[in-house]
């Protein structure tokens, strides 16, 4: 696994998320930024600065990383979404600009001219695609945190899943409700049992939501529990992902030798549930 420069500490939660995903795919992928950039037609020195968290990558770059690394890009593409919005608000009133649009570097064996120019109606497609999934999942997160605030079963909601290629995929965690979306947080009870070498708490079984600062659920209260079990206190398990549970998060990460950002990804849960 790379070892990659610590983020901004003033880069927003959900820039970072992507940012976070998008190392993750290059690394599993064994491509280095110059092969990383020969496939997707950015230059190496743009990935440096969308890796490093000092830029934005455009759609096209997100969309062309997915295609490099043969990763469905629906889920990717929502998370940019996001991000987008997180950047344009950082930024609003500043003098700093919207990211650029690098020009096209050919892939191996192909020239400028035979891979085209980027099509408007082709990211614009995509866009309307991705706002859509992520208000499909607003809404179905929102309903479940109803359902559970006003009592409406004992069940633990799952997480919520999005169709991806004829396959499920857990909801893109950056469309949860953030803490402040409830007066109260839900009370939860941990039950941990391995079960086929894995640890679950018993209050959801996913094992690669991406959880950051802010967000709430019970994919949160799950990980809480987990690290609880681990030995390291995340606070109350209400749930609700703030700064203690953040501390904690990076202990385990430093514990298991993975990049210590706070954030829990697949790799993270890998570690809980061991």
């Amino acid at each position: 696994m790379s070892r990659w420069a610590a983020l901004p500490a003033e880069l927003d939660p959900r820039v970072r998320q992507l940012v976070v995903r998008l190392r993750r795919l290059k690394d599993h992928s064994g491509l280095s930024l110059r092969q990383l950039a020969a496939r997707t037609g950015y230059s190496q020195k743009s990935w440096e600065r969308y890796l490093g968290g000092r830029s934005l990558p455009p759609r096209e770059a997100v969309e062309a990383l997915a295609r490099a690394v043969d990763e469905e890009p629906t889920r990717l593409l929502a998370l940019h979404e996001v991000a987008a919005e997180a950047w344009r608000n950082g930024r609003r009133g500043a003098t700093a600009v919207e990211p650029e649009q690098e020009p096209l570097v050919a892939p191996e064996g192909l020239s400028v001219e035979a891979i085209g120019p980027r099509s408007p109606g082709r990211s614009l497609r995509f866009a309307l695609v991705a706002g859509a999934v992520a208000l499909v999942l607003a809404l179905s997160t929102a309903v479940l945190l109803v359902v559970r605030l006003s009592g409406g079963g004992p069940a633990q909601p799952a997480s919520p899943l999005v169709a991806t290629g004829g396959q499920s995929s857990p909801a893109v965690s950056a469309s949860m409700p953030s803490a402040s979306a409830s007066p109260s947080a839900p009370a939860y009870t941990c039950r941990p049992e391995r079960v086929d070498g894995h640890w679950y708490a018993g209050l959801s079984r996913t094992r690669d939501a991406i959880l950051a600062n802010g967000h709430a659920g019970p994919e949160v209260a799950e990980a809480q529990c987990l690290l609880r079990r681990a030995g390291i206190s995340p606070g109350v398990i209400d749930g609700i992902f703030g700064p203690a549970t953040e501390r904690a998060v990076r202990q385990v990460q430093r514990r298991a030798g993975l990049v210590v950002d706070g954030i829990i990804g697949p790799h993270t849960w890998k570690a809980l549930r061991q």
